[in-house]
Order: structure tokens, then C-alpha cells, then sequence
């Protein structure tokens, strides 16, 4: 039996938020902490787009994918400073002074947000239900983050969280949008290959001066890859299948892969309370796919 768009975009999306999920282990990896610094947060957010940029080109290149067209240009730079410049660059300068638990309060509102900005730009209008079950989810990634992180003490890192959020929230949006009239992987390539001339030269700038870790440059591989380019294939595809709004609500189970993720990255430890909550985060995904979301 042949899948519905809407199913294929959510089991898109899944597979999106499931790559996403180990950016913030990742990303903690590779720039180290305050007592072991490793490669520095500017490093990591301009050279995972570099990288990232570098192969866009050669996979624009190799299935010949046509220029933007004139009226994309604008969204595509909105796309690019979301999520090539603005999430890596805000998460990585926080990320060594926050651990992944800590982080997860900030971007465990990332579905909210996006919803919203999906919202607005494609003139949608969810149901009282829809936006109840997309609260609701938050409020449980928020309220479960908060009481691992035994409560929240705002600092300059979790401003950088929250500009990172808003920043990710509208490159998902834009990105989304293109993806109805354009190929979702030829999307993330050209926002990538437009902030090349931002991204090249300040990443060579911030090269590291001194020796890090094979784990640092291994993490700083997977975001530059995976994070950056790759995942953005499938979640950009299941977005323009599925609708944004929709299915910016699975990105609420992100944070508790990423603290399976970390597990054996950082040394976190799964309970049976994060189990349960994990479960009700799915249940209110399921719920909410459910509920109406008219057209303007």
C-alpha cells in the first residue's frame, strides 16, 4: 500500500530530527568545555558550513540542478542565515558552557517556534486542538529538561540558545516553503554555497592554532556532514510533504534522542522516568497530526 504525503513527510522528518539529534552531543564534543577547551565555537559553526558548502557545489554540480530563480533568492538567504550561519554559530559559541541536558530547556522549544513560522508564511491557521497538543509537548520537553537540570539559571548561553532557536525556526520555515517548487537536497546546497564566501574565509580565520582531539574533529565531521548537509535532505523533503506546521512537531522528541545519543558520548544516564517522558512527548506528536490545519 502506497504512503500518504503526509505520512512520508512525518517518517521524513523523523529521520531529519533523528541526524539533528546528535548535533548538540556533537557539537559539546567538539568545542570541549571551559576546563578543556577543544576547537572554538566559531571554528565549528563557519567550518561544518564550509564543509558543508564544498560539497554542496559538487553535488550541485554533479546532478545539474538549475539556478535559483530570481524570486527565491530572497527566501534563500533567510534559509541560509537561519541555519548555516545563525543556529551553528549561536549553539557552538553556548555549547562549552552548557551541557546537552542544560541545552535541551532552549531547543526543545524549536517545534513551538517553527510551527509558528510555518504558520505565517504559509498562511495556515491550526486548530485550538493542534496548538493544545503542540503546548502541551513543550511544555513537557521544557518541564522534564528543567527538572533534569534541577532549574533554570539564565546567562548569556542561554540567550545564545534562544536567538539560536528563532534563527533555526525561520530557516526551517523558508526552507520548507522553497522545498514545494524545489528539490529539498537542492535547497540546503544553495544556502549552503551562498554563505561560502561568509563561511570560507572566517572559518580559515578561526582555524584552530593548537592540537585537539580525534574526537573533537570526528564530532566536528558528523555536524559538518550530517548536521549540516545531509540531514537537511530529509527534513526539508518531509516538510514540503507533510506541511511545516505538521511536522515541525516531531522535532519535540529531539531532545530525548539526543540524551540517548548521549549516553556514551558524554557519559548521561537514561532512566526510566526520561522513558515515560519521551513516550508522552511521541503520544502528543501523534495526537496533534491529527487535528485540522485550514488554509487561508
Amino acid at each position: 500500500m502506497r504512503m500518504a504525503p503526509e505520512t512520508r513527510g512525518l517518517w521524513l522528518g523523523l529521520l531529519g530530527v533523528a541526524i539533528f539529534a546528535m548535533t548538540l552531543p556533537m557539537t559539546r564534543l567538539a568545542v570541549g568545555t571551559d576546563g578543556a577547551p577543544q576547537l572554538s565555537g566559531e571554528f565549528v559553526a563557519m567550518g561544518r558550513a564550509g564543509v558543508a558548502g564544498l560539497l554542496s557545489m559538487g553535488f550541485l554540480l554533479a546532478t545539474r540542478a538549475p539556478l535559483p530563480l530570481k524570486a527565491d533568492l530572497v527566501p534563500l538567504l533567510w534559509t541560509s542565515g537561519g541555519v548555516v550561519l545563525g543556529f551553528p554559530l549561536f549553539t557552538s559559541l553556548a555549547m562549552r558552557h552548557v551541557e546537552a541536558v542544560h541545552a535541551s530547556v532552549i531547543v526543545g522549544l524549536l517545534p513551538m517556534a517553527t510551527a509558528a513560522v510555518g504558520a505565517r508564511l504559509h498562511r495556515q491557521r491550526p486548530s485550538a486542538g493542534f496548538w493544545l497538543c503542540a503546548a502541551l509537548g513543550s511544555a513537557l520537553v521544557v518541564g522534564f529538561a528543567l527538572w533534569r537540570a534541577g532549574g533554570l539559571a539564565l546567562h548569556a548561553a542561554d540567550l545564545l540558545l534562544l536567538a539560536a532557536v528563532g534563527c533555526a525556526a525561520v530557516g526551517y520555515g523558508f526552507g520548507g516553503r522553497l522545498s514545494q517548487r524545489m528539490r529539498a537536497d537542492h535547497v540546503i546546497c544553495w544556502a549552503l554555497v551562498i554563505a561560502l564566501p561568509l563561511t570560507l574565509p572566517l572559518g580559515w580565520w578561526s582555524r584552530p592554532q593548537a592540537a585537539a582531539s580525534a574526537a573533537a574533529w570526528g564530532a566536528f565531521g558528523y555536524v559538518a556532514v550530517f548536521s549540516m548537509w545531509l540531514g537537511f535532505f530529509a527534513w526539508y523533503r518531509g516538510l514540503a510533504l507533510g506541511g511545516t506546521v505538521r511536522v515541525s512537531q516531531v522535532q519535540l522528541v529531539q531532545p530525548f534522542l539526543s540524551m540517548l545519543f548521549a549516553v556514551p558520548l558524554l557519559g548521561e544516564r537514561l532512566d526510566a522516568v526520561t522513558l515515560g517522558f519521551s513516550v508522552a512527548v511521541i503520544a502528543t506528536v501523534f495526537i496533534g497530526r491529527k487535528m485540522p490545519v485550514r488554509s487561508d
